[in-house]
């Protein structure tokens, strides 16, 4: 028996997941689950209600939508922000190493002396 797209991983998003991936407005999200084109469930996380889609069918939404080079625009620019936040992250935990290099060089110097 071949097992539900709902517990595969990677296989779901949450309903704001979805509009950020693929630029998708909360209004359209919402018009689509109501018109029945996207399947969804619904969760609740430390109180706060979201909807989880099948990502298949949010791209197959999103092509019908915005065409197949709007899809692709939407995945290079979610990727590049993704790689930017990476980025950040990692020149903030550089400077965090080389402030605690120079502390222990700094005690290292006075010990020494």
């Amino acid at each position: 028996m071949p097992e539900s797209p709902w517990g595969q991983a990677g296989a779901t998003l949450s309903h704001k997941n979805a509009c950020k991936e693929f630029g998708l407005t909360e209004a359209e999200v919402i018009a689509a689950m109501r018109a029945g084109r996207l399947q969804y469930r619904q969760h609740c996380a430390h109180g706060t209600p979201y909807f989880r889609l099948l990502r298949s069918e949010v791209e197959s939404l999103v092509l019908e939508i915005r065409g197949g080079k709007g899809v692709e625009m939407q995945k290079i620019n979610h990727q590049l922000q993704e790689i930017d936040t990476e980025i950040r992250s990692i020149k903030r935990r550089l400077a965090s190493l080389e402030r605690q290099k120079l502390e222990l060089l700094e005690i290292q110097r006075q010990t020494q002396a």
